[in-house]
């Protein structure tokens, strides 16, 4: 059974092509609201969740941040596959903050990973707030990520890169 979010109530929540913009515990500058450091938010959830829903082709989407949801695991599954290589802390950081310089890309465009997944953009106005909140979540996970995927000794956490060689949902990871 595929873990879903826990974020269904979305009254308040500001949207962008479908996504909803739900709360951070980030201290990197962007559009997303600051949640609560005590609570839970999308980016756990996802990091969470990863190695158990890496294994599904099909996802049923139940809530808008089901969708978000898929978004990061797949980004995860981007990230590891970028720290496979790496042996060190120095070496994954580097490689990870490489990837955070990539261009963002949003639904319409292309390296868009899952073409349907979020409707297209009205504006170009929303685009870039899609492509700001991708961004800033893109770049919290990565942060987290390295503190799983590394041990405190600086050296790969074999449980966690071993997932690298997933494919989720039958995309491949470029």
């Amino acid at each position: 059974m595929v873990y879903h979010s826990s974020f269904i109530d979305e009254e308040g929540i500001t949207k962008a092509c479908g996504c909803p913009l739900l709360p951070l515990k980030s201290h990197i500058k962007g559009p997303a609201p600051v949640s609560n450091q005590e609570r839970t938010d999308i980016v756990d959830e996802a990091i969470t969740f990863f190695r158990a829903n890496v294994f599904f082709r099909n996802f049923d989407i139940k809530s808008s941040a089901d969708k978000l949801l898929i978004y990061l695991t797949f980004y995860i599954n981007v990230a590891l596959k970028r720290l496979e290589g790496c042996r060190t802390l120095a070496e994954g950081t580097k490689a990870i903050i490489n990837l955070g310089l990539e261009k963002v890309p949003v639904p319409g465009e292309s390296g868009f990973p899952f073409p349907g997944l979020f409707p297209l953009p009205h504006s170009q106005k929303e685009a870039e707030l899609l492509r700001n909140y991708l961004k800033q979540t893109r770049e919290e996970t990565s942060g987290r990520l390295l503190s799983v995927a590394y041990r405190p000794n600086g050296t790969p956490n074999k449980w966690w890169l071993a997932f690298a060689k997933r494919k989720f949902m039958n995309v491949i990871v470029p």
